[in-house]
């Protein structure tokens, strides 16, 4: 798996369906790989933690062609940090807004639940 925009710890990975109980117990929190590039063992799954310090919509994705027919990608929403360098540039004033665009926004999931602080998986 890629993620634009971001490198990432990954903090870890296993194989089989993710058991919320047990599985975290395993995580390295001590000195986890840096990388923007990771394996997902087939039929598995991985754990990554990353600084959300670039504001934008970024994509993860695999970089199977055909995997992403089986939903190996996702898109990533970090919002503004608190200071200048954590947040996006206002819109330059003779630039379109989205309302006057063909883009009507993107839709929240459905059965999305979870609240993230800073980053929503949609």
């Amino acid at each position: 798996m890629h993620l634009h925009g971001h490198s990432f710890y990954v903090v870890g990975l296993g194989k089989g369906i993710f058991n919320p109980d047990k599985d975290p117990k395993g995580y390295n929190l001590v000195d986890p790989p840096y990388q923007n590039n990771s394996i997902v063992p087939k039929l598995g799954w991985f754990a990554l933690r990353f600084r959300t310090s670039n504001p934008g919509v970024w994509f993860m994705h695999c970089h199977i062609d055909h995997h992403y027919t089986y939903g190996m990608n996702t898109v990533l929403v970090v919002k503004n940090g608190g200071t200048p360098k954590t947040s996006l540039l206002e819109r330059p004033p003779e630039t379109p807004s989205c309302k006057s665009s063909s883009i009507h926004g993107i839709q929240k999931s459905r059965n999305s639940t979870e609240k993230f602080d800073r980053v929503r998986m949609i």
